[in-house]
């Protein structure tokens, strides 16, 4: 009368799942581990790119839905406040960049990016300066300290250049902040034979490889923990950045690779 066969009917009856749900369960398992993996923060469309690199076929809807089922979810950017001091005049400096953000194989240690971003710590502030290779989206030199000054600035800028010893030309753009039109800081870059840039007033679009780490680094760590002190900050962020994030976090905009593999098959 119900139209139903009788293999379907016994089959419902000692709970036999069926192949949809059987291949379910199968990728419970590994999108869990992969999302333990990422600290917490990979959602679906890292998740699903990730489980393609593994070998395991799937689509990025099915990812959606068993991520919700399991109550995964990834981390999401906060809106970020703006901290730059900007300088009265750049100088002149012009713009070598021109928002040219495209990750290039062959452009590994031409064009670098950086900024400064803060920490609320229950000791006060703790201030982030980086330096990113463009091509590869690898942060290359990093400081922190508890102020301001163009020390700040000139201590990543030299982390990045004793670290990458770079053979040939190279353009550092940063936004207009007061730090990073310093003569002392020009003087700096002179010694290391690097071009300065500079984009526009109040456009964070030009320098937005830099903004966009900021942002990923706060939605995956800094804004979901409380710091007791400053020296804590600066541990989780060393092992953020040398343990995870350059080595192992995919990027979107470099095919799901991470800058580590980026550079590792860019430099053959």
């Amino acid at each position: 009368m119900l139209e139903v066969s009788r293999t379907a009917f016994y089959a419902r009856r000692n709970a036999i799942p069926g192949p949809r749900a059987a291949r379910d369960t199968e990728l419970s398992e590994p999108i869990g581990g992969l999302h333990r993996t990422s600290r917490g923060t990979y959602g679906a469309p890292r998740i699903h790119a990730a489980l393609r690199r593994e070998g395991e076929p799937c689509g990025r809807r099915r990812v959606t839905r068993l991520m919700r089922t399991l109550g995964l979810q990834g981390q999401h950017r906060r809106r970020r406040q703006i901290t730059t001091i900007p300088a009265p005049d750049a100088g002149g400096r012009p713009d070598l960049i021109g928002r040219d953000f495209q990750p290039d194989p062959d452009g590994i240690d031409t064009r670098w990016c950086g900024d400064i971003t803060y920490i609320a710590t229950d000791e006060g502030w703790l201030y982030l300066a980086t330096v990113i290779d463009i091509a590869s989206r690898r942060v290359i030199g990093w400081a922190t300290a508890d102020h301001l000054r163009a020390d700040l600035d000139a201590d990543a800028l030299r982390n990045a250049w004793h670290d990458r010893r770079p053979l040939g030309s190279v353009i550092f753009h940063p936004d207009r902040g007061c730090q990073y039109l310093s003569t002392a800081y020009a003087r700096l870059a002179d010694r290391f034979g690097i071009r300065l840039s500079v984009g526009r007033r109040g456009q964070c679009w030009d320098n937005a490889v830099a903004e966009s780490f900021f942002a990923t680094i706060k939605g995956d760590l800094l804004d979901n923990h409380r710091w007791p002190t400053r020296a804590a900050a600066r541990t989780a962020i060393f092992d953020y950045i040398e343990s995870w994030y350059n080595l192992h976090r995919l990027h979107s905009s470099l095919g799901y690779r991470s800058p580590a593999e980026f550079e590792a098959i860019a430099t053959g």
